[in-house]
């Protein structure tokens, strides 16, 4: 009876296919860009081992700045989903 009922509720997910890749692409690309013109210290330590390959990042702003890309992608796709669009 529960499993029924948490089945109906579940939202609608797509599969992956290249247009979901450049979705998730898009939205880290712009998490990146808005992490580097809005953190305050963006190349906090520990370093990363090739630092202008990430733009001068430190491993705590790549971590944020993709974290919040991952979660900005998941919902962007979703969203795009459910309207049909992907």
């Amino acid at each position: 009876m529960l499993t029924s009922t948490l089945l109906a509720v579940a939202p609608r997910t797509v599969d992956w296919s290249p247009s979901v890749a450049i979705v998730m692409i898009i939205c880290n690309v712009l998490a990146i860009a808005f992490a580097k013109y809005t953190m305050k210290n963006p190349s906090a330590p520990p370093a990363m081992p090739s630092s202008n390959m990430f733009g001068g990042f430190g491993l705590p702003a790549v971590i944020g700045a993709t974290c919040f890309g991952h979660v900005l992608g998941a919902g962007t796709i979703l969203g795009l989903s459910n309207m049909g669009i992907l």
